[in-house]
């Protein structure tokens, strides 16, 4: 018990002794306030970049695939549940949506390089942009469809014979996911010549 308690004193002295000016005790916790403003900030900035509003003050984003988005069954329904952006491109949890984030900042560097600028360099790429997206989903699973579209809750009585077929055997069995039947769901498709089942 002598021991814990010199132990504790040392470590007591440790964190009173001063540095230069501050002690370590004083440093400690000015580096635990600092962080939690840091974090705050950061999940703030997170959070505002992954909304639909911020996606779409782009004007590559507003007037190339937000226009085909407000034309699909994601933006307005019968239901009044509207799919935004950040719903299909980016994931709920957290270490998933920071991969994803910086993932995305290669975007940035297309804004600032003017590499979709204009509708023409969009059209021209679209395809190799679609294909990154589509391995992207099909190599999670899905996830982001999943987030919204669950299995366990589907009404097959509710779905053509040919979405059943496809949902109780490959969906069933993980030998597909959505992305492999679902890819042209938001977006217009670009020239699909060459692939795989279509």
């Amino acid at each position: 018990m002598k021991a814990l308690f010199a132990l504790l004193k040392e470590y007591w002295g440790i964190l009173c002794r001063p540095s230069v000016y501050f002690s370590l005790g004083f440093l400690t916790l000015g580096g635990f306030i600092a962080g939690i403003i840091f974090w705050g900030g950061f999940n703030t900035a997170l959070e505002m970049t992954n909304t639909e509003k911020f996606c779409v003050s782009c004007h590559e984003m507003r007037d190339n695939v937000f226009i085909e988005l407000k034309e699909t069954i994601h933006y307005t329904n019968r239901s009044g549940v509207r799919a935004s952006c950040p719903d299909c491109h980016v994931p709920h949890e957290w270490t998933h949506k920071i991969a994803r984030k910086m993932q995305a900042s290669k975007e940035v560097w297309g804004k600032i390089f003017g590499t979709i600028d204009t509708r023409d360099k969009f059209v021209a790429l679209r395809r190799e942009l679609a294909e990154h997206e589509w391995a992207r989903l099909k190599a999670n699973d899905s996830r982001e469809c999943r987030n919204c579209h669950n299995f366990e809750f589907m009404d097959f009585t509710r779905q053509s014979k040919r979405a059943v077929a496809m949902h109780s055997t490959s969906l069933a069995k993980g030998e597909a996911t959505c992305i492999d039947c679902h890819k042209g769901i938001a977006h217009r498709l670009p020239d699909m010549h060459g692939v795989k089942g279509w």
